[in-house]
């Protein structure tokens, strides 16, 4: 996930019955999905004033550099739900520019997310990176890897300030619902590629 989620501009013909359904939905200000098996996965969802701060982390069976190339695999993302397109568009040093194209149904809404994100790599440590332009209004953060006895531990934040068209209710639902798994589908994704991430290590 080299990911990387940036959230929402829907089309103008759904948002009042996304209103309606922020209406209806309760408005908690944090969240914690802490369900610790598989991969010791934890996940925690803030909501601030001006959108949302992310924190996860799991413990992948892999090594710290298995991971890193994991996560700097910016193409190939089958792994990760809703990317349909993800570029590599520039190249400078440690910095790598992709261009993504996300699609994603929220409460039945169909969602389409186009951004350019600027990934700065850490070799074998991590990577950070910010959206420098794309439909939400703000987005950025890092991935950090530590390895352990089990293999890596990966931890994300991030930082996402949503398009203000889009009721915060409707993202922290999706958040609620879906990002969870997300996390769970890289860990699964590190563990069944692991040969051939071995092989890109040595």
């Amino acid at each position: 996930m080299s990911t990387a989620y940036s959230f929402f501009k829907p089309s103008c013909s759904i948002m009042k019955r996304a209103l309606l359904l922020c209406l209806l939905m309760s408005g908690q200000s944090c969240f914690a999905i802490t369900e610790l098996a598989p991969y010791d996965l934890q996940v925690f969802v803030e909501k601030s004033a001006a959108g949302f701060k992310v924190q996860a982390s799991y413990i992948a069976p892999v090594s710290q550099c298995e991971a890193y190339t994991f996560l700097t695999d910016y193409e190939d993302v089958k792994t990760i739900p809703g990317i349909v397109e993800s570029k590599v568009r520039r190249r400078n040093g440690n910095r790598v520019t992709v261009e993504r194209l996300i699609e994603e149904r929220i409460l039945l809404f169909p969602v389409q997310i186009r951004s350019e994100v600027e990934f700065t790599e850490l070799p074998n440590q991590g990577i950070n990176f910010i959206q420098t332009k794309g439909d939400s209004k703000a987005y950025s953060g890092t991935w950090r890897l530590q390895p352990n006895e089990k293999g890596v531990t990966v931890r994300y934040a991030s930082i996402i300030e949503p398009d203000s068209i889009i009721p915060s209710g409707v993202i922290e639902y999706f958040m609620r619902n879906n990002i969870r798994r997300s996390f769970e589908m890289m860990a699964e994704g590190m563990e069944r590629n692991r040969d051939s991430l071995s092989l890109a290590c040595r």
